[in-house]
């Protein structure tokens, strides 16, 4: 009988699940943070498991990652999201070996090995560059949804404005002064923002090297602008997993099954 697990991951923005009955992922359900993310994580955990059609007690394991899994009591166990976006990244794809992780409040640069297990990582330095909260924090200035952000900064790739700002509060300064007197238009500061923040990751990136096959995971790895340029810097193919939003809470279920097992 094969075990089902689940793994929870709880980010700075949004909350991820996943539910697995031996290697198949049988549940997933996705919510933003919000102020009790504690609260509205068994919520989110029970609705990944209606999806897979069980009850949560039947889960054998759950293992938690992410900025709030300290706090979580349904957890019976927890391990860094270092760990989690390596193994899930390399169970998908097993050539994988170097992994760009972008969330909403870090950025992370894994190496690991034939196992998935790591090697070695490197983390942003800077307040929220490269990340999802930054990002967001262009669009609402901008007054345009998030999910436009990549696409429309790609249409503008010839002029983009000279963003220089990486914290998301100075940014703000930054783009009103563009938008008054630089003569700048909307895309073009898109593409602007969008330079700079791929500008940072690749120093971040090339600070542990890209060893075989390259993999983006995270809320960020949706944005098509972001992931282009990353792409087209370091002159490489980047794999995106089917979810890759979902990567931390899948590499979380993934150990839980493996915990099991080898209690077993």
């Amino acid at each position: 009988m094969e075990p089902l697990v689940g793994g929870l991951d709880i980010g700075s923005r949004s909350i991820k699940v996943v539910v697995l009955r031996g290697m198949e992922v049988v549940g997933l359900a996705l919510a933003s943070t919000g102020s009790d993310p504690v609260s509205r994580a068994g919520g989110v955990l029970r609705e990944a498991c209606g999806r897979a059609g069980v009850e949560l007690e039947a889960l054998t394991r759950v293992v938690g990652t992410g900025y709030g899994r300290s706090a979580l009591s349904v957890c019976t166990s927890t391990v860094t999201e270092i760990s989690c976006h390596a193994t899930a990244n390399h169970h998908t794809n097993n050539a994988v070996r170097t992994v760009l992780d972008m969330g909403g409040q870090d950025c992370k640069v894994i190496r690991c090995d034939q196992q998935g297990r790591v090697l070695a990582f490197v983390m942003n330095d800077k307040c929220a560059a490269g990340t999802g909260r930054y990002l967001e924090k262009v669009a609402r200035t901008l007054e345009i949804p998030i999910d436009e952000l990549g696409e429309r900064s790609l249409l503008a790739i010839e002029r983009p404005a000279p963003i220089t700002r990486f914290c998301p509060i100075f940014v703000q300064q930054e783009i009103v002064h563009l938008l008054r007197t630089g003569g700048y238009a909307v895309n073009e500061i898109l593409a602007g923002a969008c330079d700079s923040v791929v500008d940072y990751i690749v120093k971040l990136v090339h600070r542990i090297g890209v060893e075989g096959a390259f993999a983006i995971s995270g809320g960020i790895a949706q944005n098509a602008g972001i992931v282009t340029r990353v792409e087209r810097k370091l002159k490489v193919r980047a794999y995106l997993a089917e979810h890759p939003q979902m990567m931390g809470a899948l590499g979380a279920a993934l150990l839980a099954r493996k915990n099991y097992l080898k209690e077993k």
